[in-house]
């Protein structure tokens, strides 16, 4: 007997975020309704379907694939072969394939979609109540996976063997949890447990839930286990469970997050109780990835005052994974849930680590037996200039991937900067930015960032040819770079700070870029931080900056405003009468410049100020005095200080902060009012660099990169000001502002020197 004859067949070949987001049974479902013949596979590096049938049907199935994937999906591109291949019949789903393709993408964490809501709130349903419930459009991703393709045995589900009613659904294309590759229920899945400080019995299922309701209830303080770590949760309305909390982790001022229930039609109905909504700010709170999202707090909310002392802006999510919303749910209150860890060390995730590093914090542990193979923090948005803009790059978000201008020449892996720590990895044109890791300045966050440069390539199945670090030596990315440069024979290039912000912020090579935040080593030695760039990726020379200033004991000013404020005193020949007793006993070491490093950062401006005008002496927690001060301001209308703006020996345009310190000590104005005229200030200094760092040359566009913008008022003041000249503002919307966009930035200026050779004036790491 013969066999069939060979027909035509069209190949499509998905890239992009394909795998774990439901693809494979929405192709399914169309192509079996669409009468097309052919299969569809995962594959390393993306998604393969073989379709026979009218050309009008694979038309149709393009479209459906273009213009309405599954809600998680992102379709980067569709490469599409005509080939010969044997008669199909049917459409099924194929084992995946891992021998062959492109690297692929782990989509992140999925936030529970309503469908799964819908059933963990019915009393008839079978997985009513359970707390790991999920489908193909939600549930753990980039927390579960061990590799690429995207299958349950690659999955920290695989020792989790189904049960029938689950078998069933998971091999039945008409279900939408047709290869969900974490599902569960309670008969065949991960389960809770509840354990006391205080050595009582082991409590498991609904019981555990009960217990944890009953001591949250009781004012208690509990480390629930989520997606991608520990959450430290208390009564949010309680204000000795607050203040509790505070004392036991050592976190006296530091704003909390707040998990509130989902209530109402569109789930926003107690969110609304405590803080007031923009429409963007509403949409980012309902986004798939479920943030945190920056509001403004309402008066009469019943809410203690330390959960964000002296601020009127509140961080608050929605329940993200079944587990936080059965807490949410049975609470009925919002709770706060903030990261469980000590400061400045990675998000807890091994139920035994959390038993040891929070012992003496909490009073329960809601464990659960699910894996966390990766750590991932919340993601925090913040709406500026109308447009939501991610401050940490976390679960939901990340990881993401990115288009590189410029061809990179063999792969590579980017570690970021000392904070904030992502990591990129990026081959070809293509980048995956990792969420955000945490800090380098801790054994537990290099031991953590150690395990993630491994981990994180073999996730996508990329083998780095070469590092890329900050260009201060310092860092603890930077000695790790080095450390591994040596040990696997791989060569290290170093990355000016700046210029790796400029580069992730900036769309187009000509685009001017201001790169302000407080500290970074610059090409001259000094720490910089108030710049402005023009040139390009690979190609950026320094436009204009601040006056620079002597601030004694260097870094250590990030967390003792009153060094900054004291430098400028001292540097313009001002008495600061309210200074605190060690700025006397550092005055003659600064006079000397010993231990004194030169700083242009404009993020030293802002402490300065803050130490000036609010008399934020020492700082609990990053950035405490240019938050409150940016709060101080309230509704003030600023009116900006004129700054001379002159050529300092090597020509560069420099603005010259001195006449601001005495407008800043005038007792005569009130805090809001000079805070407010601060703002201003800084921002009218922005338009008069850019016309002198640009010569005034058809520059009509200029983008912001560095974590002093991430506070609205001066960046809206500051594009207000562009908009009235007419030029329009860049402002990142995917990548952050802050330093979490540096490793990004670091593999753009590692293409460029691919495509430009290694310019003069770049730093260049040795192994």
């Amino acid at each position: 007997m013969n066999a069939p004859a060979p027909r035509p067949s069209t190949r499509l070949l998905l890239r992009g975020r394909v795998q774990g987001v439901g693809l494979r049974p929405f192709i399914v479902k169309q192509a079996r309704s669409l009468g097309l013949a052919g299969w569809v596979r995962n594959r390393r590096g993306g998604v393969e379907l073989l379709l026979q049938g009218e050309a009008a049907a694979i038309a149709a199935l393009r479209q459906a694939l273009t213009h309405a994937p599954p809600r998680a999906a992102r379709i980067e591109a569709i490469e599409e072969t005509v080939l010969l291949s044997r008669t199909v019949d049917g459409f099924a789903a194929l084992p995946s394939d891992a021998t062959d393709g492109e690297p692929g993408v782990v989509p992140p964490d999925l936030a529970l979609c309503d469908a799964c809501r819908e059933e963990l709130e019915d009393p008839a349903d079978r997985r009513a109540g359970y707390p790991f419930i999920n489908c193909t459009q939600c549930g753990p991703r980039y927390t579960l996976t061990e590799a690429l393709p995207y299958d349950r045995a690659a999955t920290g589900m695989k020792d989790f063997p189904l049960c029938d009613a689950c078998a069933a659904e998971y091999t039945d294309p008409a279900d939408r949890r047709y290869r969900a590759e974490p599902l569960a229920c309670a008969a065949c899945g991960p389960t809770v447990t509840w354990q006391t400080a205080h050595g009582q019995p082991d409590q498991q299922g609904e019981a555990a839930i009960d217990a944890c309701l009953a001591a949250l209830g009781d004012g208690g303080i509990v480390a629930l286990r989520g997606v991608g770590g520990y959450h430290l949760l208390c009564d949010a309305t309680n204000a000795n469970s607050v203040a509790t909390l505070r004392t036991r982790k050592g976190r006296p001022r530091k704003p909390l997050a707040l998990l509130v229930p989902q209530q109402g039609e569109d789930g926003l109905d107690a969110l609304r109780r405590v803080a007031r909504l923009s429409a963007t700010e509403a949409d980012a709170l309902r986004d798939p990835a479920h943030p945190i999202v920056l509001v403004k707090r309402r008066d009469e909310a019943a809410l203690p005052p330390t959960i964000a002392p002296g601020l009127d802006e509140i961080g608050v999510m929605l329940p993200y994974s079944p587990l936080h919303q059965r807490i949410a749910a049975g609470f009925g209150k919002p709770l706060v849930a903030t990261s469980a860890n000590r400061g400045g060390e990675p998000l807890v995730t091994d139920p035994a680590d959390a038993q040891a590093q929070l012992a003496g914090i909490v009073d329960g542990w809601l464990h659960h037996d699910r894996p966390i193979l990766r750590p991932a923090e919340d993601s925090v948005v913040r709406t500026i200039a109308g447009a939501p803009r991610v401050l940490r790059l976390g679960r939901g978000y990340a990881p993401l991937e990115m288009e590189l201008p410029f061809e990179l020449a063999q792969p590579t892996l980017a570690l970021g900067a000392q904070d904030k720590v992502t990591l990129a990895l990026g081959w070809g044109r293509r980048a995956i930015i990792s969420p955000h890791i945490g800090d380098s300045g801790t054994a537990r966050g290099r031991a953590l960032l150690r395990r993630l440069v491994r981990e994180f390539p073999a996730l996508f199945g990329v083998q780095p040819r070469r590092l890329v670090r900050d260009a201060h030596p310092g860092y603890g990315t930077s000695r790790l770079a080095l450390a591994l440069g040596g040990e696997r024979n791989l060569p290290v290039a170093a990355v000016w700070h700046h210029h790796a912000h400029a580069s992730a912020a900036a769309q187009d090579g000509a685009t001017p870029v201001f790169t302000w935040d407080g500290v970074g080593l610059g090409t001259d030695g000094d720490l910089w931080g108030g710049e402005l760039l023009r040139g390009g990726p690979g190609r950026w020379l320094r436009a204009a900056s601040f006056r620079r200033f002597a601030l004694a004991g260097g870094e250590r000013a990030a967390r003792q405003p009153w060094r900054s404020a004291a430098a400028l005193c001292w540097s313009a020949g001002i008495e600061w009468p309210l200074a605190p007793d060690p700025a006397a006993r550092l005055r003659p070491a600064w006079s000397a410049n010993l231990n004194c490093h030169h700083s242009s950062a404009a993020g030293r401006l802002f402490d300065a100020a803050a130490a000036l005008v609010l008399g934020i002496h020492t700082a609990s927690h990053e950035a405490e005095g240019p938050i409150a001060l940016e709060a101080a301001a309230g509704d003030a209308a600023g009116e900006a200080v004129p700054l001379p703006l002159a050529p300092d020996e090597a020509g560069l345009p420099r603005s010259d902060w001195g006449p601001l310190v005495a407008h800043l000590l005038d007792g005569s104005r009130s805090p809001p009012q000079r805070a407010a005229d601060f703002h201003a200030t800084l921002a009218r200094c922005a338009l008069d660099q850019l016309a002198a760092g640009t010569n005034r040359q058809n520059t009509n566009r200029v983008a912001l990169g560095g974590g002093v913008f991430q506070n609205r008022l001066l960046t809206e003041t500051l594009c207000a000001g562009m908009q009235t000249a007419g030029i329009r503002v860049i402002l990142p919307d995917t990548l952050p502002l802050n330093d979490g966009a540096i490793s990004f930035g670091q593999l753009v200026e590692a293409a460029a020197r691919d495509e430009f050779g290694d310019p003069a004036g770049t730093a260049t790491g040795t192994r």
